[in-house]
């Protein structure tokens, strides 16, 4: 059983466990693919695909409109060929519909007061992460924030937050993980760290549960009753 009282820090996901970004995600997506005279892609196709950086989720779209070329050499060139018009266009959809989960504010602020430190580990690149972070009103509640470029590798390698463990000093039952998709589990596990799982993300269709983590919260706001009270 996890020993809630020992965790002095917490690392938080970012898309799916903070902020709901799929919809700007998905128009940056559609613009992309609009800019080379594709097919477009559904918003719960997007969300079915995001967690695994901004690459995989083009390749993912592009493989979705495009199935007949994943088989030749050169897709792998069209997704490189992709990247920055994605980029861009991300970057002028990244604050229009995202929306902030039920609690978060309040529960970072107990957290916070409690003295927790907290840092974000997100696969999503870093040069939209702050921004993001700012424009929700969230970037002073984080000592450390890592995107998924910040590092040699991301989730779910463990290296983020084995990287926390090092800055802070921590021994691993002293970190916690919280995300709401298996990525996030792994890590947590090969990091050797507790994982709480959010089950209204983005897990790809799969219930967070079966990724095992110490503890499953339907509730942003049950994070602060497990470690609060």
């Amino acid at each position: 059983m996890t020993n809630w009282s020992s965790i002095k820090a917490i690392a938080f996901d970012l898309d799916g466990t903070l902020i709901d970004s799929v919809p700007d995600l998905a128009a940056a997506t559609n613009a992309t693919l609009q800019q080379m005279d594709l097919a477009s892609v559904t918003t719960a196709q997007v969300r079915s695909w995001v967690g695994n950086g901004a690459k995989v989720l083009m390749q993912r779209a592009l493989a979705h409109v495009q199935p007949e070329m994943t088989k030749s050499a050169e897709f792998d060139v069209l997704v490189e060929q992709t990247m920055p018009s994605f980029m861009q266009q991300y970057g002028l959809h990244l604050e229009k519909h995202s929306e902030l989960y039920p609690n978060v504010l309040a529960t970072l602020s107990h957290l916070k007061l409690a003295g927790y430190q907290m840092a974000v580990v997100t696969n999503k690149p870093y040069e939209f992460t702050i921004p993001l972070l700012n424009s929700f009103g969230l970037s002073h509640f984080f000592d450390i924030v890592l995107g998924g470029d910040s590092l040699e590798k991301m989730k779910p390698d463990p290296m983020p937050l084995n990287h926390l463990l090092s800055q802070w000093q921590l021994a691993s039952s002293q970190l916690l993980m919280v995300g709401d998709s298996k990525n996030d589990i792994l890590a947590a596990k090969s990091a050797k760290v507790a994982a709480i799982g959010l089950t209204y993300g983005y897990n790809y269709g799969e219930h967070i549960s079966l990724s095992s983590p110490q503890a499953v919260c339907d509730d942003f706001a049950q994070i602060g009753d497990l470690l609060l009270n």
